[in-house]
């Protein structure tokens, strides 16, 4: 998210969230209409409303999982197998170890009529690529050099050797040039066109998203004729929307509601082990406590991570030695990692200066379990640490914590997934000096990173990935918490199988 966490980015200016506070609603549309029939529309119940549905303002959870079934991806990765599959690109060529070619699928055509060509996929990219946008994916793609489109072809070259560019190109949303062009990046966000198999219909700010299937996509229109995402905070009016029947899938469900959905014998779990983590990251740039290294150590050695999985995630997650999963490139299995030592996090809070305790401000939001949250709050209570818990709406949340002013609070938690299966779309763009999610800096950990992701080598790539998590280790500017597991809550009659990546394309589901 991403999302959280992975999580989870560069919005949202304020002029952005001015504009979405003061529009209100967008249509007639009620946020709580009943579904028209059990198989034509699902009802979605998510924890937050999406923060923006311009696909290069954000990717968020509660954002992509809304607007990548407006838009196509330039290329898409199987579910099944992992692998990279041509989509908008029919087909790529490396030419030289920096120039790449894609062939662009012809016949596809945007929700308003128009085609989409070659030229809307470069603006797609170019758009990101414009420090002016202030997008969250340009620490992804800041290795182009280049984009250009020809006939049906787009040529993509990078500055060096670029490992992970197919890997982000996965996440690359096409929008239409000239309809952005004509009405602004504001209008195309309360009216987003894509061409991917569901349409806008309206937003209600702060309810919900109602989309319609497209009947001219070029994959075929979708089973599931409407989508209804509905922002529902409460974990337990979510279950209780689903025991109503007037939800048709629910998420994320907290590991304690996982055996109340599985009691009802009409609704169903499903769940994945994801590349998504689980972290604290900490204000090393502010004018806060933890820009001391030595307080940054002594919280990760106050948290009891083995405790919070067993007693909060009941099972439902797996540790993690660093911020990053098994399951993606470049984790490092020997760092050392964190574990809980209250005495020894109580003997770096003297040595920091603080024998007599301090007073963080915790920064989150309802899209992150309020449940760790607060144990987090109470383990570093015992160590001395008093903890301040600043809960706001996700959108003013994203604001602060990715202002390059670090005027946010102390401690942040995060869910983070880059759908890349990388390092190098978690650590660089969490950790990485100046990007939108960074407050730390260390230039020796931004030469490793930068030097694994201009390199193909894959050995060497590894080494530079194990330099940069030792220095993690050491500097601690964010500490794993553990390896999520997507949990959905759903009615039997959706068919429907997650993946690693918490890809939510409707299209791929079924109602019985």
């Amino acid at each position: 998210m991403k999302i959280s966490s992975f999580t989870q980015i560069g919005i949202a200016t304020l002029a952005l969230t001015g504009l979405l506070a003061g529009c209100g609603n967008t249509s007639s549309t009620s946020g709580t209409s009943p579904k028209a029939t059990a198989s034509s529309t699902l009802v979605v119940d998510e924890d937050s409303d999406p923060s923006t549905l311009d696909p290069g303002l954000q990717y968020n959870t509660e954002s992509y999982t809304v607007y990548r079934n407006i838009f196509d991806n330039l290329l898409h990765r199987d579910p099944k197998t992992e692998k990279i599959v041509p989509w908008i690109a029919t087909s790529w060529k490396q030419q030289s170890p920096t120039t790449w070619v894609f062939t662009i699928r012809k016949g596809v055509k945007f929700q308003n009529g128009e085609s989409l060509t070659a030229n809307d996929v470069a603006f797609s990219l170019q758009r990101i690529l414009n420090p002016s946008l202030n997008s969250p994916q340009l620490s992804n793609f800041s290795a182009v050099k280049s984009v250009s489109a020809s006939g049906d072809t787009v040529t993509i070259t990078t500055a060096q050797p670029d490992p992970t560019l197919l890997n982000e190109l996965v996440t690359l949303s096409i929008v239409p040039e000239q309809y952005i062009k004509a009405h602004g990046n504001q209008y195309f966000n309360l009216h987003p066109v894509g061409s991917g198999p569901y349409e806008f219909v309206s937003w209600v700010q702060g309810s919900s998203v109602t989309l319609k299937a497209n009947p001219h996509y070029w994959g075929g229109e979708p089973s599931i004729k409407n989508v209804e995402f509905r922002s529902v905070p409460n974990d337990a009016t979510r279950i209780a929307d689903l025991q109503s029947g007037k939800a048709d899938i629910a998420f994320p469900i907290t590991p304690s509601d996982v055996s109340t959905v599985k009691r009802d014998s009409a609704l169903q779990v499903l769940s994945v082990p994801t590349e998504r983590v689980a972290y604290l990251a900490f204000n090393a740039l502010g004018n806060t406590p933890t820009k001391s290294v030595l307080v940054r150590q002594a919280i990760a050695y106050g948290i009891d991570y083995k405790g919070l999985i067993s007693s909060l995630e009941d099972g439902h997650a797996q540790p993690v030695k660093e911020v990053l999963t098994p399951i993606a490139f470049g984790y490092d299995n020997h760092v050392a990692g964190y574990s809980y030592n209250p005495t020894k996090a109580k003997e770096l809070l003297k040595e920091a200066g603080y024998p007599n305790g301090l007073t963080l401000d915790f920064d989150t939001s309802p899209s992150y379990d309020q449940r760790v949250v607060q144990a987090i709050q109470a383990e570093l209570g015992q160590i001395g640490i008093k903890v301040k818990i600043d809960n706001m709406d996700q959108s003013t949340y994203l604001e602060k914590v990715q202002s390059p002013s670090h005027n946010w609070g102390s401690i942040r938690m995060g869910l983070w997934s880059c759908a890349c299966m990388d390092a190098d779309g978690t650590i660089y763009p969490l950790f990485h000096s100046g990007t939108v999610w960074s407050s730390y800096s260390n230039p020796k950990f931004d030469a490793a990173v930068t030097a694994a992701r201009t390199t193909t080598n894959t050995a060497a790539r590894l080494a530079d990935y194990q330099q940069a998590f030792n220095i993690l280790q050491q500097d601690v500017p964010g500490v794993g918490l553990w390896q999520v597991d997507a949990l959905y809550g759903a009615t039997k009659n959706l068919q429907w199988t997650p993946d690693a990546q918490e890809n939510f394309f409707v299209q791929d589901m079924k109602l019985q």
